[in-house]
């Protein structure tokens, strides 16, 4: 709803509503609340919400399915109620001391109500140095030590104690149970069309991501062929033969016939654009992939498109990474048909995997509890630091499955909610609203009740996805095994051989007293990085914008000097 009627903050009585995010199913929920006799003033998911809040209480978080973070605030009895959704798609974060509490979807928002200094939280720094990006959504931690993120699928209540307390309203779990290859097909194309449906409400046009893989070509071919919606899809297109996609990006274009903007990865300004990215990110970028996403966003936002489609979590959902593979071998181990599955390791991703750990289908058979190759090169990482810092490897136990807890901690833990983040921030930097069909709780529910042996076949992972799209997706696309991946060199920012790069590389700065100048100068001069050196460079730079940025602003306004950093 675009009318004024729906404006923010959005009251009904005493409650008084803020609300980022979308509430896809809120035609349905409208509907119920209709037959209770709750009357409405707008068409809005906005009124929907708090109305559902005021019939159901904080219970009213579960029948939602959407992506969101709200706050409502009930001027009578003083109490106010957060909520963030089940996959932490929108960003919120707090401060609670003996103040107040301030909370935001920005920490540069709870800074300006808060008006007082923000710590820099150098554990977080570190971590990022040597563990990278997996390891940020490990502990409940931020850039900075007095702010806390409201955890995925949680409620916060907070009372004239000022004191928050948090309540998870929703578990995820592995749920196998009996089930036919057909069923688990039929059953999964079920539940991604709804999404899909659902998820193609708005009031204005949509824009589609389009890669060269599978998840985003499924999408967008659900919804120009099954729901006849006119398709716009934006790619960006690598000149690394690595990561270059676009025979299979314009398969899917032709195949479609629809509109369609390609770009190829700019070389020129991408150091201004980092620079742009970290001051909005209020936080270094996490991978050299999101400063590139960023030209996405941007091309997605200059075509006049609000609103774009994307295909994050499909990996996480339906094996979709290569150490997924290895992991299915060992869980299917006492199977039948076991030489079958591993014959087809041989034929597909044994072909393909890069990883020398994962080049061993049995990898997991001798130590089911290897991870060496997540935190890949950590200890050497480690050593470039001025001072000591490690944190071994950690995951929650969801399940017994190994493959399946391993998949729900990328998706909560790891992989997703980096994703996520980066997802947000560059799409909203562009006044763009990014949904991603398959973070839907009825599609997650049903993809974790399918049994192990028909989520990988015939050397193909995410068998169910690629069987449930059979018709829609071209052929190409479908039946492509090989995953390249959106990714890029440290070479393509930085030129560490143009003195301009070079001397700002090595400049004066709070990052040389987390990290040795003289290993990052040897590092520069070697010609050719490997993929997690590369990485590392990347997470040095944007560590190194980071914390000269927010020292740089604190001391302008009075903050923070530039040493001012919390300790270890």
């Amino acid at each position: 709803d675009l009318d004024s009627r729906s404006n923010q903050p959005f009251s009904l009585g005493d409650s008084h509503l803020v609300f980022n995010g979308e509430i896809y199913n809120y035609v349905e929920l409208r509907d119920d609340l209709k037959r209770r006799g709750v009357h409405f003033n707008t068409e809005s998911d906005t009124e929907v919400l708090l109305q559902s809040y005021l019939t159901y209480g904080p219970s009213c978080v579960e029948q939602f399915e959407g992506m969101w973070s709200f706050a409502v605030y009930d001027s009578r009895r003083h109490r106010l109620f957060l909520s963030r959704d089940r996959f932490a798609e929108k960003p919120l974060y707090y401060i609670a001391d003996k103040d107040g509490v301030y909370f935001g979807s920005e920490v540069k928002f709870i800074q300006s109500l808060a008006d007082r200094s923000l710590q820099v939280n150098q554990r977080q720094v570190l971590r990022y140095l040597v563990n990278g990006y997996k390891s940020l959504y490990k502990q409940p931690e931020t850039f900075f030590s007095d702010v806390r993120e409201v955890p995925y699928a949680s409620n916060v209540e907070i009372r004239g104690d000022l004191r928050p307390r948090v309540q998870r309203y929703w578990v995820p779990q592995y749920t196998p149970r009996e089930m036919t290859l057909s069923e688990a097909i039929e059953g999964f194309r079920h539940h991604l069309y709804e999404s899909i449906r659902i998820r193609l409400r708005a009031d204005v046009p949509l824009a589609f991501c389009l890669s060269g893989g599978v998840d985003s070509g499924a999408i967008a071919s659900i919804a120009a062929k099954v729901f006849n919606y006119d398709v716009t899809t934006f790619s960006i297109s690598d000149e690394d033969e690595r990561y270059n996609e676009f025979d299979n990006i314009q398969a899917t274009v032709n195949d479609l016939g629809c509109r369609h903007h390609i770009m190829s990865i700019p070389h020129r300004d991408m150091r201004r654009r980092l620079e742009q990215l970290v001051r909005y990110h209020d936080a270094p970028v996490y991978t050299l992939t999101y400063c590139i996403h960023s030209c996405l966003s941007e091309m997605i936002s200059r075509g006049g498109f609000r609103v774009a489609v994307s295909g994050t979590a499909a990996d996480e959902l339906v094996t979709g990474y290569y150490d997924h593979f290895n992991l299915h071998l060992y869980e299917i181990r006492h199977h039948p048909d076991f030489a079958t599955w591993l014959a087809g390791w041989h034929d597909g991703p044994g072909q393909f995997v890069r990883n020398p750990h994962l080049k061993n289908p049995r990898l997991y058979f001798d130590n089911p509890d290897f991870r060496d190759h997540i935190y890949r090169n950590n200890d050497v990482f480690a050593e470039i630091l001025t001072r000591d810092f490690t944190e071994a490897f950690v995951e929650e136990r969801f399940c017994d499955s190994l493959l399946r807890n391993r998949m729900l901690n990328e998706l909560f833990h790891e992989a997703t909610p980096v994703i996520l983040h980066e997802d947000d921030l560059n799409s909203m930097f562009y006044s763009v609203e990014n949904r991603s069909p398959y973070l839907d709780s009825r599609l997650f529910q049903f993809a974790f009740s399918i049994p192990p042996e028909h989520l990988i076949r015939d050397g193909f992972g995410k068998y169910v996805l690629r069987e449930a799209v059979k018709g829609v997706l071209n052929d190409r696309v479908r039946l492509d095994r090989r995953k390249k991946g959106f990714n890029a060199s440290f070479h393509a920012l930085f030129d560490p051989r143009n003195p301009e790069d070079r001397d700002f590389l090595l400049s004066e700065g709070p990052i040389f007293d987390l990290v040795r100048r003289d290993r990052i100068e040897a590092l520069l001069g070697e010609g050719t990085l490997s993929n997690s050196f590369s990485k590392f460079l990347f997470n040095f730079v944007s560590a190194k914008l980071f914390l000269e940025q927010w020292a740089t602003s604190q001391t302008d306004s009075g903050f923070l000097s530039p040493c001012n950093l919390a300790g270890a």
